[in-house]
């Protein structure tokens, strides 16, 4: 018990040292909570469009995105024909832009589609869509953000359109997005009569292998991936992961160079002090521990303090319209365990060497330090 207020005495006595290592370690967690936060939320969305009540995605094989994946309607009434396949529905996905907003998801289906079902319509109705071609229709962050409701007409790219119906979804970039007819949607794209990925539900999931290998054969120009296996091997899920995980690394490694500045200062101002303690009976590795217990106490401190200010942002973020509903933070446990033992070994890595200069003063020498 004295080991510790030790350690919360010399932290005080050197409070704006210590409040800098905090500060680099709490905006460390900050920035990896929130990135982290923000790309899994936006990878689970996308995940979730895609897989809407379906069991296997089938795309353009060796594709870089699914932006630029040609599924044509030959394909897809193949993929409809096969004994295994009790549905199959085909999406294009683009990007539209609208007076003051540049970048919205377009989203092109079919009247069939299940989304429109599972949705809730604010207005007008799930069997009206697809009936008019110069309709569109809106996810109720959509028609928030860009001011407009049922039988408005809206500028979407070059053209026009009448909103035909406004419906909620749980996914953001869905309740964010513009909905088109598919064969509205592929006119408007210049997408002939291509879909960008089809959404395929099975009468039984055992025949999956089988669907998988006959229509591959078929067509060799395309590739069926179960959901799970689709999550995994898409590229752009993988780079959002990557560079997410790089770059809360990279500021946690500016917070733990900010912990072995502060706590080499701290050595180096406490020479003769250090020395008492060594004469007092402290061993070598009782005053390197000492070292090591004040960069964990910062390293607590900075973890609580960054995790206040990253909920916080992303609290903020959600609730900003500006960001159209496309931010839904998702945080799980492995991810807070991740971030923690990171600012742990950070810290810790950061008082190495403070630590073993400190064990290795000699009483004589250091009652002699100026």
């Amino acid at each position: 018990m004295r080991f510790l207020s030790l350690v919360f005495v010399n932290l005080l006595r050197h409070r704006l040292r210590a409040l800098i290592g905090v500060a680099g370690i709490s905006f460390g967690v900050a920035a990896m909570l929130t990135i982290l936060a923000i790309v899994t939320g936006a990878i689970g969305m996308f995940q979730r469009i895609l897989s809407s009540d379906s069991h296997y995605l089938v795309f353009e094989k060796n594709v870089s995105d699914l932006f630029f994946s040609s599924v044509t309607t030959e394909q897809v009434e193949a993929i409809r024909a096969r004994p295994e396949v009790e549905a199959a529905h085909p999406m294009l996905f683009g990007i539209v832009s609208a007076p003051d907003h540049p970048v919205i998801t377009c989203f092109g289906i079919e009247a069939s589609d299940p989304r429109l079902a599972k949705g809730d319509w604010l207005s007008g109705e799930a069997t009206e869509f697809g009936r008019h071609d110069d309709e569109v229709y809106l996810g109720a962050r959509a028609a928030e953000f860009l001011e407009v409701s049922y039988g408005d007409e809206i500028e979407v790219g070059r053209g026009t359109f009448k909103v035909g119906g406004v419906f909620k979804n749980e996914n953001g970039f869905e309740d964010g997005g513009v909905f088109m007819p598919l064969a509205t949607a592929q006119e408007f794209f210049h997408r002939g009569s291509a879909s960008s990925v089809v959404a395929v539900k099975l009468r039984d999931k055992d025949e999956g292998d089988a669907f998988k290998a006959g229509l591959e054969t078929a067509h060799p120009g395309i590739i069926a991936l179960e959901n799970r296996e689709f999550s995994q091997s898409y590229n752009s899920f993988k780079i959002l992961n990557f560079t997410a995980w790089a770059v809360g690394i990279c500021a946690f490694c500016l917070g733990g160079l900010g912990v072995a500045n502060t706590m080499l200062l701290s050595v180096f101002s406490r020479i003769r002090e250090i020395a008492v303690l060594r004469v007092c009976g402290f061993s070598d590795k009782q005053v390197a521990v000492l070292i090591f217990g004040e960069a964990s106490m910062i390293a607590v401190a900075g973890v609580a303090i960054g995790f206040a200010i990253g909920f916080t942002v992303l609290a903020i973020m959600e609730a900003t319209p500006q960001f159209q509903g496309y931010v839904q933070a998702t945080i799980s446990a492995p991810v807070l365990g991740g971030i923690v033992a990171t600012a742990i070994v950070t810290a810790v890595a950061g008082a190495i060497y403070p630590a073993r200069y400190a064990s290795r003063i000699q009483p004589a020498e250091a009652l002699r330090y100026e």
